[in-house]
């Protein structure tokens, strides 16, 4: 009995810290995309890689597909949003932010169990909570990415926030 107390206890705590990190990342790419100019989102440093509104829309494609998988909740946004044809500021700032509501909304909704249950996520097998933490990985390693960016626009990226 103890163990199972102990145990929700640890995955109650897991939940809030995925939260708190998730409304952190959000905050943090908020700025990201702020710091860029409008004219900087059409930017490719090079032919082969994404504009930095590409790079931010994957950000919101991943979150979106990770956070749905892990969950089983269907995510709200339909097709893809490197594929929209509004590549504006406010149009990927919008669909970035709506991607961090909805793992931030899906994560609170999780119990502890959640966390343990087996999922499939870009036809990997993983727990839960693996993929919620693949899904923080991703959108942090892609924002870094986007540093680059702002750089070459000549706009100052935001400083770190790790707390």
């Amino acid at each position: 009995m103890l163990f199972f107390a102990v145990s929700a206890a640890f995955a109650q705590t897991m939940i809030a810290k995925q939260v708190a990190d998730w409304e952190r990342a959000k905050a943090y790419t908020k700025e990201y995309l702020d710091a860029m100019p409008e004219e900087g989102y059409a930017l490719k440093p090079t032919p082969e890689i994404r504009s930095f509104a590409g790079q931010m829309d994957h950000i919101a494609d991943v979150n979106f597909a990770f956070i749905a998988g892990a969950s089983g909740k269907k995510s709200p946004f339909e097709g893809s949003a490197e594929k929209m044809t509004d590549q504006s500021k406010a149009a990927v700032s919008k669909v970035v932010m709506d991607s961090y509501d909805f793992a931030i909304a899906t994560i609170k909704s999780m119990s502890e169990a959640d966390l343990a249950k087996d999922v499939k996520v870009f036809g990997m097998d993983m727990k839960a909570g693996s993929a919620l933490e693949k899904a923080f990985e991703h959108q942090t390693h892609h924002r870094g990415q986007s540093t680059v960016y702002i750089r070459l626009k000549g706009a100052t990226p935001p400083n770190e926030k790790l707390f």
